[in-house]
Formats: structure tokens, C-alpha cells, sequence
């Protein structure tokens, strides 16, 4: 069989796989823009008979406004996202390009601690927080995620592709390692930067079980908890409950649209060094 007969068989294989991940999105989104009697209405009707944006009306401006969790979840995540990043860089150029006594073993000793599964030490987080002044607050929020074994393992892997003759080269100039880290070694690994950048910013907007362990107070409550209270609220009223979901992962995927190409050029600068 020629090669592009296999290409193109592969390609509608991959298509429909894809339409078929697809569809509860889509059908969320139908169901959000119906009346309750036609979500449940069977055969499914994809497209509304008339387009109901007043659910969406409800959800950002009904009892329990998506406003506020809004902007919190924007907050916490954009800050967790810029000093996670910016945390493990520092941690990975470290452990890479910096020699000292004993980094080898810190790092194996860094490493197991992604072995311990988070639920094991909530409680003492929770009697730290509660020590330090920081429960039910967005920075303790923020702190809680900022500290990433994942991205600072995933980022020592690609400081490692970069070769230590720049280092050298640029030592022989006169340059010290914070010009060194700024100047070299950051702009070469870009990409995989992006590409922790994004998803940290997806898990901790995506994340349920941080808010609802640290956070009391309403007004701090993150979109997540937020869809969890317009839940209890309207949980006889499906196509309000779409109309939320819609809006919670609206902002996820512009962020993949915008940054798939940064995604794309870490897997494969990934690809190349493996």
C-alpha cells in the first residue's frame, strides 16, 4: 500500500477519533443554550430550536455571580503559574549548570518527594497554614503550587540539552550565572518554559481539592468551588449547570489555542534530545 494512501487512512482514523472525543463538548454546549425540556429531549437535538442565552445571563449575573470566582481563579493561577515557572527554572538551571557538593543527591532526594501523594500530607499543611496566618487566603493558595518537583524535573531535562561551551564562552567574558541563566539559558529553552507555563496554569485552575481544604470565605472562592456551589443551587437545572461548565473551561481552551504552538515545539525539541 503506498505511503500516502496509509497517511490519508490514518488521517480519517485520527479525525474520528477526534469528532468522537469531541462530542460531550459539544453536546455541553447544545445543552447549555437549550430550555430544561430539550436536554432531555431524545433523539438529540444538536442544534437549539432558539437559542437560550439567558442561561448564560444567569450564570454571570444570577444569585451566585461567576464574576468573583472569575477573577480569583485569574489571580491565583496567573500568580502560581509566574513564580512556579519561575522557581523551577532557577531550580533546573541549578542542579544542571551550577556545581556544588552533594547536588546529585539533592536532587535524587527532590525527586522522591513527588513519591508522596498529596492527600498524605494535607494535614500538616493544614496546622502549617493555620500556624502561619495563611489559611483561607489566595496566597497560601498560591504558595501551595508554586513549588513543582514535575517542572523543575521537566525543566533540568531540557537545561541539560543546552551545551556548556555557551556557558563557557560566555564565563570567559566576564559573565556571571544570573547573566548567564538570563541571557543564554532561558531564550533556549523557551519553549519547554511555555510549555510548563501552560499547564501549570490548566492544573491550578483546574484545581478543586486546594481550594475546598484552604479556602472558607465565599468571596475567595475559585471558579471551581464556585461551579460546586452554583451546582447545589441549581442542580435540578441542567442547562444552567452546561452553562457553567462552558464558562469555567472557556479560558483553558483559548489559552491551548493561543500557546499550542509553544506545546508543540517542546515535544518536539523533546523528541529531538531523547
Amino acid at each position: 500500500m503506498p505511503i500516502t494512501i496509509k497517511k490519508t487512512i490514518m488521517t480519517v482514523i485520527m479525525a474520528v477519533f477526534g469528532l468522537v472525543f469531541l462530542l460531550p463538548f459539544v453536546w455541553m454546549l447544545s445543552a447549555s443554550l437549550k430550555s430544561e425540556l430539550e436536554v432531555f429531549q431524545y433523539p438529540i437535538q444538536w442544534i437549539p430550536e432558539a437559542f437560550r442565552w439567558s442561561n448564560y445571563s444567569e450564570v454571570w449575573n444570577g444569585d451566585h455571580p461567576f464574576t468573583q470566582y472569575y477573577w480569583n481563579s485569574i489571580k491565583v493561577s496567573a500568580a502560581t503559574t509566574v513564580l512556579s515557572v519561575t522557581i523551577s527554572c532557577l531550580a533546573a538551571y541549578g542542579f544542571t549548570k551550577m556545581r556544588f557538593p552533594g547536588r546529585d543527591l539533592l536532587f535524587i532526594i527532590v525527586l522522591v518527594t513527588y513519591m508522596i501523594p498529596p492527600q498524605a500530607i494535607l494535614v500538616p499543611q493544614f496546622i502549617m497554614y493555620k500556624f502561619l496566618g495563611l489559611f483561607d487566603s489566595h496566597l497560601g493558595l498560591v504558595l501551595l503550587n508554586s513549588f513543582s518537583v514535575l517542572g523543575t524535573f521537566l525543566l533540568r531535562q531540557f537545561f541539560l540539552s543546552v551545551h556548556n561551551e555557551f556557558m563557557e564562552s560566555a564565563k570567559m567574558d566576564g559573565a556571571g550565572h544570573f547573566r548567564i541563566f538570563r541571557s543564554i539559558a532561558l531564550p533556549l529553552v523557551l519553549p519547554a518554559i511555555a510549555t510548563y507555563g501552560i499547564l501549570r496554569f490548566i492544573w491550578t485552575w483546574n484545581d478543586y481539592q486546594g481550594p475546598l481544604i484552604f479556602l472558607r470565605s465565599d468571596l475567595l472562592f475559585t471558579i471551581q468551588l464556585g461551579i460546586r456551589k452554583f451546582a447545589d443551587v441549581n442542580g435540578e437545572f441542567y442547562s444552567l449547570i452546561m452553562a457553567g461548565a462552558v464558562s469555567a473551561i472557556l479560558p483553558l481552551l483559548l489559552i491551548f489555542i493561543v500557546g499550542q504552538r509553544f506545546i508543540m515545539e517542546g515535544i518536539a525539541a523533546g523528541g529531538v534530545k531523547g
